[in-house]
């Protein structure tokens, strides 16, 4: 009879990084298992954040375009409305269905579910509690740390997830607030904020820093701030948020200057706090396992995914580097490799990011101002989506793409687009970057006509000063 508490590897954590790390682990022949406290798989990207919240940034959208965009193509509608209720269930069915699919995935590929809290008694232990409090401890020559982040949280800010929200709560309004302020100018603010603004909200985004979108290139955060404030967004910049008080009637908020200064009061209907994620780490034993952890409070690992203490390992948004479901799933992937014997390594120059904003924001490798930091010699070649043929059938041309490769060598560094389907764009560039490519090499490649991807070429074209179409 098989041994039901003993397996080669336990994935705490069943987020895109631990379910992925967990089937991999199985592919390989090992006996794997995954422990997940949740009653559904896929952790908070596809329960409560990068799933639902494409599913209403599309759903927006398309009211949206049938409301005030269809018109300049001679498209006639009347007046459009939307329910709500259907639309948040159309995102619940969404969530539901891939949910059950990664539930199907761990059948199919013999991955063990042990629902319940993890909490590590030590190397190669975990005691899993369920429901009701009943425990059950489990071996495993090695464990894996997959339990991704929670919600940041600031002062003076308390969280109750009806008229203060986190991304959580912002997901499942019941109505439309009349003026939503979301504190936070990152990507989850700007996407969420674009939804509810779609769908008739005023928008106030109340940024710390004197930019919004820190950490992209600067040319497309300026780009995206101008796009966005064209579609209605209000922008405080260089502002923070003293206190933000709740009540039956809304919430009143006391900003005042980033660096300084008298504040004012602001009222709304809601606020949501987007002002980041920490890495989620309490209750899983990790002290007492002596596991090491830096400053902000995550899993220090060497290149391998290993932690100071044998056997076990970690990934995704508990280390060190950015909080992306895709960055998570390849770092899951490579340390099941590692595990099962073989060899393997994440390019961290090669993770795209994506803002699913409209325009959407992409970026991969280096921006100017790191390359300016490190002192390296570049070149840069930009093209505007006003210039590309489909972006002017689309009616869609805010944007832009643009190309930084090394001075001597011409190797690409780094490649940031705003524009229609950024998102799918920057595929062929985190490819380019992959593989060493040259801004010649893709300037030499045949893009069809006519598509948005010519815009890429163009970008590379322009790295030498010869673009075709400006």
């Amino acid at each position: 009879m098989a041994d039901e508490t003993s397996f080669d590897l336990i994935v705490i954590g069943a987020g895109p990084g631990g379910y992925v790390a967990a089937i991999r682990a199985a592919q390989l022949g090992l006996k794997t298992a995954c422990v997940e406290k949740r009653e559904t798989l896929g952790g908070t990207c596809l329960n409560v954040g990068c799933i639902p919240s494409k599913a209403l940034l599309n759903s927006s959208h398309l009211y949206e375009e049938a409301a005030h965009g269809l018109e300049r193509h001679g498209i006639k509608t009347g007046k459009v409305g939307f329910d709500l209720s259907v639309m948040l269930a159309n995102k619940d069915k969404v969530v539901g269905d891939l949910t059950k699919g990664i539930e199907f995935l761990f059948k199919k590929n013999k991955v063990t579910w042990l629902k319940g809290k993890a909490e590590i008694v030590k190397a190669g232990s975990v005691k899993v509690t369920g429901e009701g409090g009943k425990a059950a401890t489990y071996a495993a020559k090695s464990i894996m740390i997959a339990t991704g982040s929670d919600v940041a949280r600031i002062p003076g800010v308390e969280i109750d997830e009806k008229r203060i929200v986190s991304s959580t709560g912002a997901l499942a309004l019941a109505a439309v607030p009349k003026h939503l302020v979301v504190i936070g100018g990152g990507v989850i603010g700007l996407e969420l904020g674009s939804v509810w603004r779609r769908l008739g909200a005023e928008v106030t985004v109340i940024e710390y820093l004197d930019t919004i979108l820190p950490g992209m290139d600067g040319e497309v955060a300026k780009q995206m701030t101008r796009s966005l404030t064209k579609q209605g967004f209000k922008f405080r910049l260089g502002s923070k948020v003293l206190t933000a008080k709740s009540s039956d009637k809304g919430v009143a908020l006391r900003v005042a200057p980033a660096k300084g200064g008298d504040g004012e009061d602001i009222t709304c209907d809601v606020v949501l706090v987007a002002v980041g994620r920490v890495p989620y780490t309490h209750g899983l034993g990790l002290k007492s396992a002596g596991v090491e952890m830096d400053e902000r409070g995550r899993i220090k690992t060497d290149a391998h995914f290993r932690t100071n203490v044998p056997g076990i390992y970690a990934i995704g948004d508990v280390i060190i580097g950015p909080m992306l479901a895709h960055k998570a799933e390849d770092e899951g992937v490579v340390c099941a490799e590692i595990i099962a014997g073989q060899s393997g390594h994440v390019n961290y120059d090669a993770i795209p990011g994506v803002v699913y904003t409209h325009p959407e924001a992409a970026a991969v490798g280096k921006t100017e101002e790191e390359l300016k930091k490190a002192g390296i010699a570049y070149r840069a070649g930009k093209f505007p989506m006003s210039a590309n043929s489909r972006a002017r059938a689309n009616g869609d041309t805010d944007g832009f793409v643009k190309v930084l490769a090394d001075a001597k060598t011409d190797r690409v560094l780094g490649v940031h687009i705003v524009g229609p389907d950024a998102g799918t764009l920057i595929a062929e560039l985190a490819l380019a970057i992959e593989f060493g490519a040259s801004a010649e090499d893709i300037a030499r490649t045949c893009h069809a006509h006519p598509t948005l991807n010519e815009a890429v070429k163009e970008a590379a074209l322009a790295v030498d000063g010869r673009p075709i179409h400006i």
